[in-house]
């Protein structure tokens, strides 16, 4: 701070020492000695101000400055033809030689923030809203509920239909297997019906990367060099894109995400499908999948039962809920809740 003060009051002794030498003023000394004062203070001010200046913004009004004042030479090297002797003429030479450096050093200083590398990168980047790729998986078109998503909305951005992925669908469709047949026939079907849809952008991509010989790391690399997300249903796929760093979009657990919470001590009534693993188990499953193991149920095969929650696992695979005979322990009017609907077997 003192060595500060000491250079600022050794450069106004400067000036003040250069005016009184020069004597810029015909008159009495005192009178350069104001005047070297006066100039030594704006400077040490306009000084003080611009340590709190953004480097910038500096060199914004810099390059602003220069730019001013080279229009305004340019300017008055194209008014030679003028009357120089005139006055009108040589105030509107001395005007442009003050107006354009002072306007460009304020707009330089404005505009200073574009120097800046980022937002400078940016000026010569497309300002168009890039698009999203969603890239559907052979197993995910097989399924079928990714059209029912695509319909309400909530699956946005271009949709993505490899030619690899469509190969692998027409082989699934021609097989000599029934069961696998159908199911290949169905991808093509629900890819249809998505091409149908109103509003929903289908593209056909025909990379390829013949060095690559399973499709499920084709789908990564055209995530990779498409910057977009694998959609699927593929549990191991899964895993296997988060690892190589490309982001999924899985079904499953957008579907294990909207699944109703269910708590312990809650009343449902479910119907009993099946016998379970365990002795006296009973297998009853909800509208959504979810399997549903009853204590003491074998009995009740083929009937409605209701019952009482008694926990609830979350695995990768699913939830699964196990619950007991609700009229065992005297639980069925003890909660006030009412019991949930029968699920459909």
């Amino acid at each position: 701070m003192h060595g500060h003060l000491l250079v600022r009051a050794l450069f106004a002794a400067v000036v003040v020492y250069s005016a009184t030498f020069i004597q810029p003023i015909n008159g009495p000394l005192i009178l350069n000695v104001l005047l070297g004062l006066f100039v030594a203070a704006v400077i040490v001010i306009a000084e003080s101000r611009l340590r709190e200046a953004a480097v910038t913004s500096l060199l914004g009004g810099v390059i602003g400055f220069a730019a001013g004042l080279a229009l305004a030479r340019a300017i008055g090297g194209a008014l030679f033809w003028a009357d120089t002797g005139s006055t009108q003429v040589r105030f509107l030479h001395g005007l442009t030689v003050v107006v354009l450096p002072y306007l460009g050093l304020m707009f330089g200083i404005r505009k200073g923030e574009w120097l800046e590398p980022s937002k400078f990168v940016s000026l010569f980047q497309d300002a168009r809203p890039q698009k999203r790729y969603r890239i559907l998986d052979t197993s995910v078109i097989i399924d079928g509920r990714i059209a029912d998503i695509v319909e309400t909305g909530f699956l946005d951005g271009t949709l993505v239909v490899p030619q690899f992925v469509l190969k692998e669908l027409q082989m699934v469709a021609d097989s000599s297997d029934a069961l696998k047949r159908n199911r290949g026939r169905r991808g093509l079907d629900i890819l249809q019906r998505i091409q149908k849809m109103s509003g929903v952008d289908v593209l056909i991509s025909e990379l390829d990367y013949p060095q690559v010989k399973e499709v499920d790391m084709k789908l990564i690399e055209l995530a990779r060099a498409l910057l977009g997300r694998i959609v699927t249903n593929d549990f191991n796929l899964n895993k296997v894109a988060q690892l190589r760093g490309v982001e999924v979009l899985n079904i499953n657990e957008l579907a294990n995400a909207l699944r109703p919470v269910v708590l312990p001590g809650e009343l449902m009534s479910v119907f009993i499908l099946k016998e379970g693993k365990e002795q006296n188990q009973g297998v009853a499953y909800l509208d959504d999948g979810t399997m549903v193991v009853v204590d003491n149920a074998r009995s009740r095969i083929g009937r409605n039962l209701d019952i009482v929650v008694t926990s609830v696992l979350q695995t990768t695979a699913g939830r699964m809920i196990f619950g007991r005979h609700a009229e065992s322990d005297g639980s069925s009017g003890d909660t006030g809740r009412r019991p949930r609907p029968a699920a459909n077997a």
